[in-house]
């Protein structure tokens, strides 16, 4: 056994000269000594512990630590033991809670875990780019210290920068949902922002008018518009390809003897007849349509995550007229998207695919620029209770999970409704009366 002072100069000869394993011991403090490594040196400490056995602790990593504050730290650790702490316990709790805390960083987490669950999901990787631009702020954080108070400054923050309100409560709810998870896994026990609500701010005099007018229907002349527009968008693309044939490209097939040249003029009839959100109209198949039935079913991809029963949607006869037109076009499959990309050899059209066919219908069609597609949904939903629908059958039709929803954006266009069905009620279920009142008789 190697016994000098350990002091500067002793440990830089030691360095030097001492091979693998070798140790250098204390003169000074029993027990203390140095242990050479492959790649470094440690300050250790041996000692029998409250039962007599021979215990061996690493005190510190030099040259982290001076000889000195290393043999100030062994005899603190040796006052420790004598008070009948086991140190090393001490250490594995001390290094279980690090590696705790380490993976409950939200970084950690959101590369890991969360990362492998979200990339299951069609868009995960959309929801991983969100939560890692938007809230870099809180990577070294753990993700239950996250507090109201962290959320109520990174909303100013957002708010600073520019983002609507309706988008930084989209991506506050992204991260809700990543802290539920990591509850759910047991991650973590729990969050602080479970009851944590957004401060919604006070609208402008121009946001109130735009909200009064977000859930817009087609006018009569809008209608013919979108027909005329369709038909404009068909012309046109008949137009190109003669065009393109009669000037070196015969290799193109002709286009005039089909009753749709693309997929834009039924994808965009198959939202104005069935109010199907953009998503559920891309990921359409044959496989949830019946046409003998008349029938569409299918689950709904926007609340899939909690109601993963399909639902069904009856086929009205016009749009059973789009679908076996479009479906004789393509060969009458039976499996498949309905509406696939013809680049991508049949896979599923990208989220944004209808966003430059729309604005050349809505130009040729002669509609207002700012017209959505989406106005196509709501103007579904708004007909069907202009024509006397009740909103149960409306919010089933809309997928909605809560007839609240239907009520609140539609419920508007017939304030009369409640009063209709008392009235409705009353009069069929009233009879003849002596206590009721008697209207007088009409003179003659």
């Amino acid at each position: 056994m190697n016994k000098e002072k350990l002091s500067a100069k002793s440990l830089a000869r030691f360095v030097k000269k001492s091979v693998i394993r070798e140790e250098l011991w204390d003169t000074e403090l029993s027990g203390f000594h140095v242990r050479r490594y492959a790649n470094s040196l440690a300050y250790r400490l041996k000692y029998r512990n409250q039962e007599g056995k021979p215990r061996t602790t690493t005190i510190a990593r030099y040259p982290d630590l001076t000889i000195d504050d290393a043999r100030k730290l062994a005899r603190q650790t040796l006052g420790k033991i004598a008070s009948g702490e086991d140190v090393l316990q001490t250490r594995v709790q001390v290094r279980h809670q690090a590696k705790v805390e380490e993976i409950q960083r939200l970084k950690k987490y959101l590369d890991g875990p969360y990362r492998a669950y979200q990339f299951r999901k069609k868009t995960g990787d959309h929801t991983i780019n969100i939560l890692n631009n938007h809230f870099s702020c809180w990577f070294e954080k753990s993700m239950s210290s996250i507090t109201p108070k962290d959320v109520a400054k990174w909303q100013s923050d957002k708010e600073t920068d520019g983002l609507a309100f309706d988008t930084i409560k989209r991506t506050y709810g992204a991260l809700k949902t990543c802290l539920n998870h990591a509850v759910k896994t047991g991650t973590i026990n729990a969050h602080q922002l479970e009851k944590c609500q957004l401060e919604k701010p006070h609208l402008t005099e121009y946001e109130l008018t735009k909200s009064g007018a977000a859930r817009s229907y087609l006018t009569e002349d809008e209608t013919a518009g979108l027909f005329a527009g369709i038909e404009a968008y068909q012309n046109k693309k008949r137009d190109q390809r003669q065009n393109s044939r009669s000037h070196g490209k015969e290799h193109l097939p002709a286009i005039d003897h089909l009753v749709y040249v693309d997929h834009v003029a039924p994808w965009v009839l198959t939202m104005f007849y069935s109010g199907f959100r953009p998503g559920d109209i891309f990921g359409l198949r044959w496989e949830h349509i019946n046409l003998p039935f008349r029938m569409i079913t299918k689950t709904i991809e926007k609340t899939a995550h909690h109601q993963p029963e399909p639902r069904a949607f009856p086929i009205s006869q016009p749009f059973l007229d789009v679908l076996e037109i479009w479906h004789g076009q393509n060969g009458k499959p039976t499996t498949g998207y309905v509406f696939p990309s013809i680049r991508k050899n049949g896979a599923r059209l990208n989220s944004t695919s209808m966003q430059k066919p729309w604005a050349m219908i809505r130009k040729l069609g002669g509609l207002r620029e700012g017209l959505q597609l989406y106005t196509l949904r709501h103007n579904f939903a708004s007909q069907l209770i202009l024509g006397g629908a009740d909103l149960l059958t409306v919010a089933k039709l809309m997928a909605h999970t809560d007839i609240q929803t239907t009520v609140k954006h539609y419920g508007h266009l017939r304030p009369d409704l409640a009063r209709d069905y008392v009235d409705q009620f009353a009069t069929n279920h009233t009879p003849e009366n002596k206590l009721l009142p008697q209207k007088a008789a009409t003179p003659i």
